[in-house]
């Protein structure tokens, strides 16, 4: 994994752009030869979909052909999984076990990704250089377009810096690519800062100050912390772009952080299987990068959800990662596909996210009967309660709800808890919770091992 230039490269890029521009038909006919190839490749060298797919017709091109692949499945035939022999879940935990290896690559020629297992089941991935290079121009591609001429000139006469707000002590997706870019050197090395999202807020805020960064990508908890930061003067950069990505936000979110920095928001709705997803558009949309992926809303039986209503999950197939597929893999998010063409004038398909499934909190009301509400219901409750920072809310018992606060500079903690109290004693009046018990935590809202604060944590 030396530094090179792909002649994969610049074919890539052109043919991202002409796919664009020739629109969803063009589209459609690159996602269906890409699957085809992205099956049959499955089927020839990896041993746990040859038997999975035992039973298909001999070429695959349309996704609801294929039975569907989760998380807990995979990891579970994980020896069988990859397309290359070589790799191990002994030998790939071995190497994730050991923080000098972050970056590195593993068996050569492959970067690993780990995912934090805040969900409860730690991901094990390994992506090959295809994958990378992929991401890497639809990342580019997306950047042009939120930027514009005039914003990609004022980026580079801002110097072009780029900040990463990741989780700089692990083998996560973000601080594995930052590594191996510092290793392979080169231009990208040059623009490019990892700040850990652990640092305490005042030395994160100083060492901003002095990069200077034109863009700043990260974990959208993070970027709201920065946000008071920027309101109370204490934070002085003037990005070009800020990019939120991991956690759900909210249009008052996004809203809040362009006014602060007075500068263009973008977000991104992607995963560790797939980092390329989707970007968002001027109209709040995500679009989906369907060329290189497919996006399949379905209900609690994985049938299709209608386009306009909510999806129990939905299905992700990875169509530039050979070595170790994800086909029809069950996400466990909640998406609604836009019915009609984006007003922002893309091609691409356009969802909203409401966020994971296994991220809703459900309470047993009358016997046999249950109320569910999604983290949304809570996000647009925080938004709209002055003085909150960040929350945090657990499911402790059936119940019982703990609420942890972060609450903004110069703001009354007691009045703050006392507005939150009664905008969570309505949502729940209005959903027949009147029975719920609401417990103030002492301690602020606890971050993941990887870098994100989990808004909802449903009861274990």
């Amino acid at each position: 994994m030396t530094q090179h230039r792909s002649p994969f490269m610049p074919w890539l890029a052109r043919d991202i752009r002409q796919a664009r521009k020739q629109g969803p038909d063009a589209l459609a006919s690159r996602q269906r030869a890409r699957l085809a190839d992205a099956v049959a490749r499955a089927r020839t060298h990896s041993p746990y979909y040859r038997e999975l797919y035992r039973d298909l017709p001999r070429r695959v091109d349309a996704p609801a052909l294929l039975p569907v692949t989760d998380k807990p499945q995979l990891m579970a035939r994980f020896d069988d999984w990859a397309t290359d022999r070589e790799i191990t879940y002994d030998r790939i935990n071995a190497f994730v076990d050991d923080p000098d290896l972050i970056g590195q690559p593993f068996l050569g020629k492959y970067m690993v990704a780990t995912t934090s297992g805040t969900s409860g089941r730690r991901g094990l991935f390994v992506l090959d250089d295809r994958y990378m290079e992929v991401g890497s121009a639809l990342t580019s591609q997306a950047l042009t377009t939120w930027l514009g001429p005039t914003g990609i000139l004022r980026t580079v006469a801002h110097g072009g810096r780029f900040a990463q707000l990741i989780a700089a002590d692990g083998h996560y997706a973000g601080y594995s690519g930052y590594r191996r870019a510092m290793r392979e050197g080169g231009w990208r090395s040059k623009i490019l800062r990892a700040f850990s999202v652990h640092t305490p807020m005042p030395e994160l805020v100083a060492q901003l100050n002095a990069f200077r960064p034109s863009i700043v990508i990260g974990y959208a908890s993070t970027v709201m912390l920065l946000t008071a930061e920027r309101e109370a003067g204490r934070l002085r950069i003037a990005p070009t772009l800020i990019q939120p990505a991991g956690e759900t936000m909210t249009a008052a979110d996004t809203d809040r952080i362009g006014a602060a920095f007075g500068t263009t928001v973008r977000t991104v709705y992607a995963a560790t299987e797939c980092t390329y997803l989707s970007h968002s558009c001027t109209e709040g949309w995500y679009h989906v990068n369907s060329d290189w992926v497919v996006v399949e809303p379905v209900d609690a039986d994985h049938r299709p959800t209608p386009p306009g209503e909510y999806s129990h999950s939905v299905l992700v197939t990875n169509l530039a990662n050979r070595v170790q597929p994800f086909l029809r893999y069950d996400l466990g998010d909640s998406v609604l596909q836009r019915p009609d063409h984006c007003p922002c004038g893309s091609p691409l398909t356009a969802i909203r996210v409401r966020g994971r499934a296994g991220d809703i909190l459900t309470f047993p009301t009358t016997p046999g009967e249950q109320v569910r509400l999604s983290p949304l219901a809570f996000s647009t409750l925080f938004d709209r309660t002055p003085g909150v920072e960040l929350f945090q809310i657990e499911q402790t018992a059936p119940t019982v709800l703990r609420v942890r606060l972060r609450v903004a500079d110069g703001a009354d903690p007691e009045t703050v808890w006392q507005a939150v109290q009664r905008e969570l004693t309505l949502l729940s009046a209005d959903n027949k919770l009147g029975h719920l018990t609401l417990e103030r935590a002492p301690e602020p809202p606890l971050q993941a091992p990887g870098g994100k604060y989990r808004t909802v944590i449903p009861l274990a």
